[in-house]
């Protein structure tokens, strides 16, 4: 299945980047990334935005219900669309090791401002 291969690739890159960019530059990253993916009248991800630009994220092959699926996944006040904050959350939950490591990223962000 397309998303279980994407997850593992957000595992392996994701914890790449935050060593790289650190908290700030990472978190900036998923602001572009939400910013690519999101209705522009709308200023969030809904199906159709998701479904347009999902070959950007090599998921080209999923199925309209694999869609439905991931936006429910991130969908935490179940308006059916991703906010931003929704959007980064959920890309922190792909990625086990940078849930581990978030109360840092968090501190790190604070202190940088």
């Amino acid at each position: 299945m397309a998303s279980s291969i994407n997850a593992l690739v957000f595992e392996d890159f994701f914890p790449t980047m935050v060593d790289k960019l650190g908290a700030e530059g990472f978190m900036k990253e998923l602001s572009n990334g939400f910013q690519l993916l999101m209705d522009r009248e709308k200023g969030v991800i809904t199906f159709d935005s998701l479904k347009r630009n999902s070959e950007l994220l090599g998921l080209q092959d999923m199925s309209d219900n694999e869609i439905l699926s991931m936006l429910r996944e991130g969908d935490l006040n179940g308006d059916g669309v991703l906010d931003e904050m929704e959007f980064c959350t959920l890309m922190f939950r792909l990625s086990p090791l940078l849930m581990k490591t978030s109360k840092y990223l968090f501190l790190e962000a604070i202190l940088n401002q």
